[in-house]
């Protein structure tokens, strides 16, 4: 994943003007955009079906679906994330940035 990164010289990775912001390429920001179109469409199937009374192993198995989905899609921010933010703010002595890593990473191993 390549990301170009555009930014004044007072600009860091992750924060601009004080403010956390994202910084994706916009390739990214449209497979992104992309795939949680494609994941929202799912759940709305998910409650078709459920409002279809179908059998409850085919509702559990497009709700995985959705599921693994959405981990690819945190998958691909955490890359992203990892590789530019925590890079940087470890780099300019923000060593507080790991412990917010870790809490994110127990967050998405729930």
């Amino acid at each position: 994943m390549v990301e170009a990164n555009h930014m004044n010289s007072e600009e860091k990775c992750c924060t601009i003007n004080s403010e956390r912001k994202s910084h994706h390429s916009p390739e990214v920001k449209k497979n992104l955009t992309s795939r949680l179109n494609r994941i929202e469409g799912q759940i709305r199937g998910i409650k078709g079906l459920i409002e279809k009374d179908t059998y409850c192993d085919d509702v559990i198995t497009q709700i995985a679906a959705a599921q693994s989905a959405l981990n690819s899609v945190s998958k691909i921010l955490l890359e992203g994330h990892l590789k530019h933010c925590i890079v940087e703010r470890v780099q300019d002595g923000d060593e507080e940035v790991v412990d917010e890593l870790l809490t994110t990473i127990k967050r998405l191993m729930k």
